[in-house]
């Protein structure tokens, strides 16, 4: 005989172990697809915001013959010589800046790339590439 009190323990079952992990696979599945919905919802903000930013002062963008495009999370800055995209994704922003006279030549290597963190960061780049590329 045992001291203290006893209890039922609940009899062992494989059923019971499997609807036990299933249920918490799925939670885990649900958690990373919501997770994965609110950064692209932020993605498609700032890419959104970046836009904004650009097409603000369109005097200054047709001073520049420079057009101003949003494809969801990729923004573009086009000119006739040149391209600059940055695209939104997890959180960073990958800009590029592409020269089309190259791509025409068949060279379509991205003159240079770099990935920052947010529209204001992304901004500053797109504006020091645009400097270097219109002086």
């Amino acid at each position: 005989m045992t001291a203290g009190r006893t209890t039922m323990a609940k009899p062992l079952s494989l059923k019971h172990a499997f609807e036990t992990e299933f249920a918490r696979r799925e939670m885990e599945r649900r958690a990373r697809a919501e997770a994965e919905r609110r950064q692209q919802e932020l993605d498609l903000a700032g890419a959104e915001e970046l836009h904004g930013a650009l097409a603000a002062d369109p005097n200054f963008l047709q001073g520049h013959h420079l057009t101003a495009d949003r494809r969801r999370y990729t923004v573009a800055l086009d000119h006739e010589r040149f391209r600059i995209s940055a695209y939104f994704e997890g959180g960073s922003v990958n800009i590029t800046l592409s020269d089309k006279r190259a791509a025409a030549a068949g060279a379509s290597a991205p003159r240079r790339q770099e990935t920052v963190e947010g529209v204001p960061d992304a901004l500053r780049v797109i504006a020091q590439l645009l400097v270097d590329e219109i002086r």
